[in-house]
């Protein structure tokens, strides 16, 4: 059982993905490194110089984005830093989720931290309290286009950390930034050159919304095998094809991943021995019970692939201007969101496809055609019972939707300011998309599972092997077995609930392990 994390050191190394969900999800405190903090203390002597010099230099003693040429007086540099995040936190449409939130305040804090952006120590110090204290500010979903990084939501957690605005408490509760702050003993903010840009450019949103995506999808994804398991038996269906031998004619990570998985689950089974033999006329299974470990692997890799960027960026320091390791302050394009938007929307893709060939196998247990012998729909009484015919409904919806989210967000580009910022990521939108494939996929899963223990109740007396039947008997806590029709809603929240929580994967991991 995996240990969570309880505190997590912020600046001294790179985060681990386990330690951004550590905070995000489960309320993690964070503990700032001394060696950052001397190293940020440091840099910000090499603002303070700039801020003093009569040569301009953007962001310091300059405007933003299409007035980077306008000169600031260097009275007026706090009202301009206070300026861009009242007037860049506009955001709007529905408050985006605490989890979401919690991880952007920590992934800004991590850069802010590097020593590279040139704010002062008390920057990263009040930042590090409110997460600590559980402020979440409110942020809204629509507002950033993924280019300079997610301005807009990051502005409105700047804009909290001033003492403006709205947000939530440790208890969920909305209030007013300032009331948190002073409850928690926190002084609001007073910006300085360069702070406002240092708290607002950053790829921080996406690339939270990506670990946190990873994290779900490995879940998932072993979710769909024992999902895929279950059918397969229930509608006896052959685990040869699933050798290692075959596996190995064709050397991909991910889909010999998965048909191990399937060994594993297949191999001790009742049912499927049951019908092995040279009696068995079955030659080959439909597609999307011979090829599950051909889909569930390549999305596999991809969740690897994305794996592999977003840790990638969990190493970066992305600001503009940055502060160089020689003490240079220089303009640069990292804020650019587009690696992150593009494994965003792979990852959208190989959502809509686990669920697309979950959706046929169930589809495929319902019809009396294709199932080997189990009554229509699965129902009690057939002609009065529609038994799980409209849970198919329900999960062919979802897929439609799936298929219309995995449209790329990120091949778009609207410019913005005043054609400065002329080719932007869309990396936010992909992220909020993302968000919901998965919830989606989560859910087709769980009326694969449901389907798929209903199924093997009525292949009685022939038992599941050790992993279908130890998923089967997790469904029956909190789900009905075959019957008349009862409410079926609550039945399917319940099992998305034991898919999302990944009850459902480690059940069936134990059971072999």
């Amino acid at each position: 059982m995996t240990t969570l994390t309880e505190i997590v050191v912020v600046g001294g190394a790179p985060l681990r993905p386990e330690d951004v969900v550590a905070v995000a999800r489960h309320g993690a405190r964070v503990e700032l490194d001394a060696t950052a903090l001397r190293k940020v203390a440091a840099s910000r002597a090499l603002i303070e110089g700039l801020a003093d010099d009569p040569e301009p230099h953007y962001g310091i003693s300059t405007g933003f984005g299409a007035l980077a040429t306008t000169f600031i007086a260097s009275e007026r540099r706090a009202q301009l830093q206070a300026s861009l995040i009242r007037s860049h936190a506009a955001g709007t449409g529905a408050e985006v989720e605490r989890e979401v939130i919690r991880g952007l305040q920590l992934l800004r804090l991590q850069t802010l931290a590097s020593g590279h952006t040139g704010v002062r120590p008390i920057v990263i110090e009040t930042y590090a309290a409110m997460v600590n204290a559980g402020i979440t500010p409110i942020v809204r979903e629509y507002g950033s286009l993924g280019c300079s990084g997610d301005l807009a939501p990051l502005a409105h957690v700047a804009l909290a950390a001033m003492g403006e605005g709205d947000v939530r408490d440790a208890a969920g509760d909305v209030g007013a930034a300032a009331q948190a702050l002073a409850d928690a003993g926190i002084e609001p903010l007073m910006l300085r050159e360069k702070e406002g840009l240092a708290l607002i450019n950053g790829t921080d949103g996406m690339l939270g919304m990506l670990l946190l995506a990873v994290h779900d999808l490995a879940s998932l994804l072993e979710t769909a095998d024992i999902a895929a398991a279950m059918s397969i038996e229930s509608q006896l269906g052959t685990d040869a094809v699933f050798a290692a031998d075959l596996m190995a004619l064709r050397p991909q990570v991910g889909q010999a991943a998965s048909a191990a998985n399937l060994r594993a689950y297949l191999g001790t089974s009742p049912i499927v021995a049951s019908h092995k033999g040279p009696e068995c006329t079955r030659v080959q299974d439909a597609y999307s019970l011979r090829c599950a470990p051909q889909v569930h692997g390549a999305a596999r890799d991809t969740v690897e692939h994305a794996r592999t960027i977003a840790s990638r960026e969990l190493a970066a320091a992305v600001d503009n201007p940055v502060i160089t390791d020689d003490g240079r302050v220089e303009s640069n394009g990292n804020f650019h969101g587009a690696p992150i938007a593009y494994v965003l929307d792979f990852l959208a893709i190989a959502a809509a496809d686990v669920a697309s060939i979950s959706e046929r196998r169930t589809d495929r247990a319902l019809d009396p055609a294709r199932n080997q012998g189990l009554p229509p729909f699965l129902a009690h009484e057939v002609g009065v019972d529609s038994g799980l015919m409209i849970a198919q409904y329900a999960a062919a919806g979802i897929v439609s939707e799936l298929k219309r989210l995995a449209v790329p967000a990120s091949v778009d580009s609207i410019p913005s300011s005043a054609m400065q910022e002329d080719h932007v990521s869309m990396g936010w939108a992909a992220a909020r998309k993302l968000r919901r494939a998965i919830d989606g996929l989560a859910r087709v899963l769980a009326i694969e599972v449901l389907t798929g223990a209903r199924a093997i109740d009525l292949r009685a007396p022939l038992q599941p092997g050790p992993a279908t039947g130890a998923v089967r008997d997790l469904v029956r806590t909190v789900a009905r077995g075959p019957g008349n029709d009862h409410f079926l809603s609550p039945d399917i929240e319940a099992v998305t609930d034991l898919v999302l929580s990944g009850q459902v994967a480690r059940a069936a991991e134990g059971a072999v392990s």
